[in-house]
Parts: structure tokens; sequence; C-alpha cells
């Protein structure tokens, strides 16, 4: 591993485990900001220190147990903010596109430096703003559901479920939810025909226009699983650590899913085409690829929550079902009922923005945040609790990660509508060189 390797384990394994995440964690229930770790390098002291595994077990900085003395352990020998400097050295020095993508990534780093030391009450607290902006790109800004919830209005009409007021109309959408429920119990087998559905679509209308060389790439080496009692809805776990008897990556990857949730089967099309192909799974085993041709840095191995390149991620995955299908629009899907459940995702990640929003730039308090994403975003009772508490509430990802979704979704769907898919589509997925939600415009616009 050379210079800048050692700068990007360090920083991204050290706020990691400042947060309370193992990255060698099979299962999202302990995992937290890095998302992988598929390279074959020895994992660094950021993460072997003694004092790093019982920041583990406590859970981190926001853990109820978490003891100072360890803390102060790790940071004395673990040098965070060493790396994140050396980080932004580097990227200064590499220059270019991935020089760029080094620099928003220590800027990331950064924040979510900070914001740990502002919990445990050893730094100033960290504006609302810098924690949008290092994640995003861009400044904090309310979700406009507007368009969105009319057009919803208008298809269940449409379907049967007529509603004239906005209490009419969540009524209309929790029946239409009710009819066309998807069994979690049964999440194996109903995945795996999702799956290969969107794996087909995604052979038509995405491998034409990326290199040759990803067509051996398996996009949707996943097991679907049903957890209880999970305080997230879903999480896709990127493992790519299995090889091949010749030594080549399985790209393998989980996808554990809250057991209570209740989505219709619409949604779950949207969620599969949005976690596994052609979204978050295809993208990681596309660069897990590129990396172990040499087309891709160290850093597209430790892919990170709270980043610019996340902010990329959602923003491809929540558009992957139009990609799957080659449109740029949700009204050009096949079926209504699909522009139902896609549509009603889309309100669903516009309503995590509302919560960061709320929670963090107007201080409102939790059980208005959460009616508010009720009425207007028309999420369940379920993600609407979850969405404006344990998500909204967090003081990393209710003010880092939340707003990304929306951020990165308008951006990707703008970049389809302006070039061509055998421009963008390149593009996003890493081909052209790893790029984030800001530096992919250095990519298309040459």
């Amino acid at each position: 591993m050379d210079q800048v390797g050692k700068y990007i384990a360090d920083a991204v394994l050290s706020i990691d485990t400042l947060w309370g995440g193992d990255v060698l964690c099979a299962s999202g229930t302990g995992r937290f900001i890095a998302d992988s770790w598929f390279s074959d390098e020895p994992l660094p002291v950021a993460y072997t220190h003694a004092a790093a595994a019982r920041l583990r077990e406590c859970g981190g900085v926001t853990g109820k147990d978490v003891d100072g003395k360890v803390v102060d352990e790790y940071l004395r020998d673990v040098k965070v903010q060493d790396a994140i400097a050396g980080l932004y050295a580097e990227a200064e020095k590499i220059g270019g596109l991935r020089g760029a993508y080094l620099n928003g990534m220590a800027i990331c780093m950064g924040a979510m430096f900070d914001l740990a030391m502002e919990v445990l009450g050893k730094g100033d607290p960290v504006p609302y703003e810098r924690s949008v902006v290092a994640s995003t790109g861009k400044a904090p800004e309310p979700s406009r559901p507007e368009k969105k919830r009319e057009r919803v209005a208008e298809l269940l009409g449409r379907a049967g479920y007529a509603s004239t007021n906005g209490a009419g109309l969540l009524e209309a959408v929790d029946a239409w939810r009710r009819e066309r429920i998807s069994p979690m119990a049964s999440v194996r087998a109903l995945g795996a025909a999702v799956i290969a559905h969107f794996d087909n679509l995604s052979a038509k209308n995405l491998l034409p226009y990326l290199p040759k060389e990803l067509a051996r790439v398996p996009r949707a080496n996943i097991d679907f699983m049903a957890i209880k009692d999970a305080w997230f809805s879903g999480s896709m776990n990127y493992l790519g650590r299995a090889r091949n008897a010749d030594g080549t990556p399985q790209y393998e990857a989980t996808y554990e899913i809250n057991a209570s949730l209740q989505i219709s089967f619409p949604e779950f099309e949207q969620l599969v085409s949005h976690e596994v192909v052609p979204g978050h799974v295809t993208t990681f085993a596309y660069l897990q690829d590129l990396y172990v041709r040499g087309k891709a840095g160290f850093e597209a191995t430790v892919l990170t929550m709270n980043t610019r390149a996340a902010t990329l991620f959602e923003g491809i995955a929540n558009n992957a079902i139009l990609i799957a299908h080659g449109v740029t629009e949700v009204e050009q899907l096949p079926d209504e009922d699909m522009q139902i459940g896609v549509l009603l995702a889309l309100l669903q990640d516009d309503a995590k923005n509302q919560s960061s929003y709320l929670t963090w730039g107007e201080k409102r308090e939790q059980p208005e945040v959460a009616a508010t994403l009720r009425r207007d975003f028309l999420v369940t009772e379920e993600r609407a609790g979850k969405l404006s508490g344990a998500w909204g509430r967090h003081p990393l990802l209710g003010r880092m990660y939340l707003p990304a979704y929306r951020a990165g979704t308008d951006k990707v769907a703008e970049l389809r509508r302006t070039y061509g898919a055998e421009s963008v589509l390149p593009a996003i997925y890493g081909c052209n060189g790893l790029v984030d939600i800001q530096t992919v415009d250095q990519v298309l616009k040459g």
C-alpha cells in the first residue's frame, strides 16, 4: 500500500471506529461508516488497536457506555487528524480527477471527526450547513413534495383509490399498499425473482454502454434475509472478500431487510433495483473489478457513507429502476402501479431530507417531524417514526446522510436528461475514473 492508501485507510477506519463501526462485520447491525474492505490489504492500526475493539464493543462515541479514557487512548495512538491532513496534502499533490475526489473525501472525514468531538464534548458544535455541504456539495434546503404527491393522487385515482384531500390521500395510499403488501417472510424467494428480472433488464439497457470487460462481472451476487427489530429498514452489506480458485473476486453481498417493514410489491421492485441491480451491488461490484484491473485506486475499496461518493451512489440507486428500463422519467415506466411505487419511494427519500432539515436546520421536535413526514410525504407510520427518530436525530446520519438521498437522486436524474446514455452511464459507474457527486461533472464536461 502506498502513502496515499495508508492515509485513506487510517482516515476512514479511524472515523468508522470512533462511531462504533466494524468494516469486517458481515451484518449491517455492526457496520457503520465504512461500507467495504475488499482490497486484501492488511488492516491498519486504526482498526487493530486494542482501544479500537473496545470502541466497537460500546458503539463508539454515541454508545451509552463509551469510556472517555478509551477514547483518549485511541486518539493518542491513532493520529486521526494527521491522516486527514495527509489525505488533503496527497490530494493536492495528485491533482486532476483523482485529487479532486480525494479532497472531497478529506472534507467529509474532517466533518465526521469534528462531529464525533462535538458528541464527546471535546469540540465546538458543527454547523448544520457545513455537514450538509461536506456530504452533498450543496447547501441544505427543504424538500418540495407537491408535484410527486399530486401525481400519486392522480395515478391512485385511476387505479380506483380516489381521494379529495390530504387525509384522504394518505388513506388511499395506505389502502393501495395493503392490497399489494410484500410478505417479508418470503423475502428470499421474492427477492430472487425480482433480482433476476432487473438483471435481465440491466443486461439489455445498461451493459451495452459500459466497457466490455464488465460483462463478466456478476451484477447481483447477493443473499436476501429478513431480520427482526432492526433500527434500519434495510442494509446492503457489500463483502467482496470471497475468491474463486483462480483468485478472482466473487463480488458477493448480503441484504438484510427489516421483518416489520410495510412495503408494497411495486415499492419492493424499486428497493431491489436500488439496493441490488443496477443499484448498489452492481455499482460496488464494478468498482471492485476496476480496482482489480488497476483502473481505480485504493479509495475504490473503502467506500464510505456520509461522503460525496455515497451521495452519487444513492443517486444511481434511486435512478436505477429507470436505468434498468432505459428511460429517464417515472411516467415512462411501463406500468402505472410501478410508477406509484417509485414515486412513493422517491417521496420517502424526500422525507429523509426533510427530516434532516426540520430536525437540525429548524430545531423541530420529533413528534412534529414525524407527523409532517407522514402527512406530506405519504410514508408509513413505521418509516415516519424511524426517519424522525433513530435516523433523523442521530448526530451524524441526521446531518450528513439523510440529505444525500435527495441530492444524489436529483443530480443523477439531471445528468441522465442532459447527456446520452453512452456518456453518462460509464461516467457514473466509474469507468472513466472514480467520481463523486461533484467530480462527475469533470468527466462529463471534459
